[in-house]
């Protein structure tokens, strides 16, 4: 009995090897790989390393990989993952070695997308099909075991969707002459969109408040105000993981992540470490960050700007010299010349019937009326005939119109904003208070930029001496409010005060200059994460739906608008009026010149009369 249970083993495996040597060498392989090539319809590099097949089957596999304009190499080098996606694998469980390969493979991360397998096996039961139940074929891997012999082959996938989870095959398709697919879908994020209840954890930065802790979870709109951003992406985000079937997992950290002393720190740090899948949206600002984390779409859209109200036009700019244009200033000294001449002809022919106290009676007394009809105000030097008085009457009716127009403008100019500050080198050298919020980013986002413009900026709010202009985000408003103060910070939580805070004539004169320079927010997804597919697609899917914009405008404030261009009336400053107490210095300076001058001149001329006197007595006896 026992006898004829080995012989029966025997003659078992003897014909297990015949079967495996018929099935590697059999050309009804290649026929089956050329079909599933062309089912994929994408360019293709096949794999062949390590096959035990015959020489003449390789070759004949080659020839037809060729004929239909794909290429076959048997190097396993990859230089990067990311030039490599037309690369198929091809494995013989069933060859020495294949133990060899998937280790290999393991090692490498080439199991991962974008890369594609094919194993082929003849027996269910190989020892090697454990080395590859026990691989790492997450929910991006493509990998496909054709099972079976004498040229019926029945096509699984095989993923897991986690990493200690449970081995998944889905059935694929049939091969028995003709190729058979059966896939409902050929993109592969829509056959694994479902994760099986994974826990996929999310970084969520938390920086205005600790209350945000408890309420970010629930979503209950609680204080609006703080974390919006974070409270935005996590609901987004949220969403995204019930469209997955996964469990949603969250931790919090105080920044958005930098490096400190060569270490990742605050959100890159969770990422980096693997103690979250993906973050809050950040700004592509550090391009170390591109070696940990890949970024994938915009959930909570943000800017990081400096907000300021525009410095009134007074401080910037002479008033006084706009009402008119340069032409119509030159006209106007023009028609004074003449005017003052004109009078001062009147004057003289008058004067030849004689004189009176109030006659005009020289050029200065003529420019003297004349620059009294320009500022509206009465002479006491006048002419006395009537065709004089109608000069004069002609001369101030003429300058009362363009002393209306005048006053009107400036009255005007003193209420508007300046335009002049638009760009960063303006801010930089405006005179006008350079401040951020007080929050963690600020501390470190001034530090990536070392170009000039840029560097004056950082000075300007972190001295090096001196008080550092680092303040919360309500005193921050309210001395923009003010005016003359630029804020740096998350212009939507900024927006939001303002709307509560600000008059209606105090929004039209608000203005934002962009500091980073970079490019838009992005949710960041660990690098080698294998649901970076799927979650890019869910959020696309869930921004399309405008689901994303409705949550965006429950929380967010938009830049205010300007609903009324009326001025409102304020009290005028020193510095509205500095053109004119420059010139009204000028003037006390020269008057007092002239006043010293002549006295100067009076002194001498009595002094040489004395003189004149003195010399001319004769001396006494």
């Amino acid at each position: 009995m026992l006898s004829m249970r080995i012989i029966l083993q025997a003659f078992i495996l003897v014909l297990i090897l015949v079967e495996r040597k018929a099935f590697a060498r059999d050309h009804t392989l290649v026929h089956f790989i050329k079909s599933y090539v062309q089912n994929e319809e994408k360019p293709t590099i096949l794999i062949m390393n390590n096959l035990c097949w015959e020489k003449k089957v390789v070759v004949s596999l080659a020839n037809e990989m060729s004929k239909i304009g794909s290429r076959s190499s048997t190097s396993m080098g990859v230089d990067s993952r990311y030039y490599y996606h037309d690369l198929l694998y091809l494995l013989d469980l069933d060859c020495p070695g294949a133990e060899d390969i998937i280790a290999l493979a393991t090692a490498r991360n080439l199991f991962r997308s974008p890369y594609r397998w094919l194993v082929i096996t003849a027996w269910s039961k190989n020892a090697n099909i454990a080395a590859l139940w026990n691989s790492p074929l997450l929910a991006d891997s493509d990998l496909v075991l054709a099972a079976g012999s004498g040229g019926v082959l029945k096509l699984v996938e095989l993923h897991k969707p986690s990493p200690n989870g449970t081995m998944i095959s889905t059935l694929r398709g049939f091969y028995n002459g003709s190729l058979y697919d059966v896939r409902p879908h050929r993109e592969l994020f829509r056959r694994r969109r479902d994760v099986m209840g994974h826990t996929i954890t999310m970084s969520n930065v938390i920086q205005d408040s600790n209350t945000t802790v408890y309420h970010l979870p629930r979503e209950d709109g609680m204080e609006p105000q703080y974390d919006s951003i974070s409270k935005i992406c996590w609901m987004n985000v949220k969403l995204a993981f019930q469209m997955l079937n996964a469990t949603p997992g969250y931790v919090f950290s105080y920044r958005w992540g930098y490096k400190v002393n060569g270490k990742w720190s605050g959100m890159i740090d969770d990422i980096h470490s693997g103690r979250a899948e993906l973050g809050t949206n950040c700004v592509v600002s550090d391009i170390e960050r591109l070696d940990v984390v890949a970024y994938t779409d915009r959930l909570a859209p943000f800017r990081v700007r400096f907000v300021f109200r525009q410095p009134p036009l007074p401080y910037v700019a002479n008033i006084f010299s706009m009402p008119f244009s340069k032409n119509v200033w030159i006209a106007m000294s023009v028609c004074a010349v003449l005017s003052t001449a004109t009078v001062y002809l009147a004057a003289k022919w008058e004067a030849k019937e004689g004189k009176g106290p109030t006659q005009l009676d020289s050029i200065g007394d003529a420019m003297l009326l004349t620059f009294s009809a320009i500022g509206q105000q009465g002479c006491v030097m006048e002419p006395r005939r009537l065709s004089g008085r109608m000069m004069v009457f002609v001369l101030f009716t003429a300058l009362m119109a363009l002393y209306a127009a005048y006053s009107a403008n400036i009255v005007v100019l003193l209420q508007a904003p300046s335009d002049s500050i638009r760009s960063l080198p303006q801010l930089a050298n405006a005179k006008i208070t350079l401040a951020a919020n007080d929050v963690d980013y600020n501390h470190f986002v001034f530090k990536l930029h070392k170009d000039p413009v840029r560097e004056i900026v950082y000075k300007r709010i972190d001295p090096e001496k001196g008080k550092k202009h680092f303040y919360d985000l309500n005193e921050g408003v309210e001395r923009i409010r003010q005016g003359l103060f630029a804020f740096h910070s998350i212009v939507e939580p900024v927006y939001m005060r303002i709307e509560q805070t600000f008059l209606e004539t105090e929004k039209c004169d608000l203005m934002e200059v962009d500091f980073l320079n970079s490019y838009d927010t992005f949710v960041p997804v660990r690098k080698e994460s294998p649901y970076l597919e799927l979650l890019r697609v869910v959020f696309k899917q869930i921004r399309e739906s405008g689901i994303q914009s409705a949550l965006s405008k429950r929380l967010q404030v938009p830049k205010p608008h300007c609903t009324s261009k009326m001025s409102s009336f304020s009290s005028v400053g020193l510095m509205d009026m500095k053109p004119v107490l420059i010139l009204m210095l000028y003037g006390v300076c020269l008057s007092v010149t002239i006043a010293a001058a002549e006295i100067l001149v009076f002194k001498l001329s009595e002094h040489r009369k004395k003189y004149k006197v003195d010399s001319t007595e004769p001396p006494s006896p």
